[in-house]
């Protein structure tokens, strides 16, 4: 049982320090009846106990209309009012006495920009206290200590506030839209002054290209260089073949003529061979 009261307070504690930005050492309001209850119930030390409570170091205050309503309970209240003599008075802007309770809602205020623990026994001020948002409370049962859990109105809060984050606010909206019409002309400057640069690059262009026209025209230089085409006179002497004397060609067919000589006669005589051959053999026959 222990261990799950203590998962159930860690798990309030970290629903207020990331909703609602509390942060350690946290800061614990009493008023007289909460201390009261602490030396009735003997839970001392009070910051210990709180700290256990809490999983985390705290810092214990309460106000001057707290320690007046104690000693006006006489007696009875000596020890808590000794006791609450002790804690860090938190301050309060009134200036006439008022009751704890009434104080302590007056140091809470509407939205607990200090982020207090409010510690009390009082049923009505607790009941109170549930409707503002941020207020964690702590309460005492016999000897042992107990952090209350968020109210409804505070869960639907955090949810509001969620919701109303992830939308733009009219001021946001406004500054969106004069950013972008900024950005636009900006952009619109940018685009005409490359414009203008481009044209001017292109008359710096024209203008250089007519003054070398004119600075030829005026000393006589020709656009395009113009070389002279020679003309061939004749065919090249090492790459034409030398002529054939006409001796060498009637040698040539001479020879020709003793060869195909030759050759008829050859082939006669061989013919005459075979002929006479034939008559031969008929002669003998």
């Amino acid at each position: 049982m222990k261990v799950k009261k203590q998962k159930r307070h860690r798990k309030i504690v970290r629903f207020y320090t990331a909703c609602f930005g509390f942060r350690q050492p946290y800061k614990v309001l009493c008023d007289g009846t909460f201390v009261h209850h602490l030396i009735a119930n003997q839970i001392t030390p009070a910051d210990k106990a709180l700290s256990t409570t809490l999983a985390a170091s705290v810092k214990l205050f309460s106000t001057k209309c707290v320690i007046d309503e104690l000693k006006g309970l006489g007696e009875s209240h000596s020890e808590a009012l000794q006791a609450a003599h002790e804690l860090t008075i938190a301050r309060c802007e009134h200036e006439r006495k008022k009751s704890a309770d009434a104080c302590i809602k007056e140091v809470i205020g509407e939205k607990n920009m200090e982020h207090f623990f409010v510690a009390t026994q009082d049923v009505d001020l607790r009941k109170k206290l549930q409707e503002v948002p941020g207020v964690p409370l702590i309460f005492g049962l016999r000897n042992s200590l107990f952090l209350e859990q968020p109210s409804a109105f505070q869960r639907q809060f955090v949810k509001a506030s969620e919701e109303g984050r992830s939308h733009m606010t009219e001021s946001e909206y406004k500054m969106l839209k004069k950013r972008a019409k900024d950005i636009l002309e900006t952009e619109e400057i940018r685009e005409l002054s490359n414009e203008d640069e481009d044209v001017g690059d292109q008359k710096l262009e024209l203008q250089t290209v007519k003054r070398k026209d004119n600075t030829r025209k005026q000393m006589g230089v020709k656009d395009r260089p113009q070389f002279k085409r020679k003309k061939a006179k004749g065919p090249n002497p090492l790459s034409c073949k030398r002529k054939k004397s006409h001796e060498n060609s009637n040698m040539g067919s001479g020879k020709e003529s003793k060869d195909g000589d030759n050759t008829m006669r050859s082939r006669n005589r061989k013919r005459k061979r075979s002929r006479n051959g034939k008559n031969l053999v008929e002669t003998g026959s």
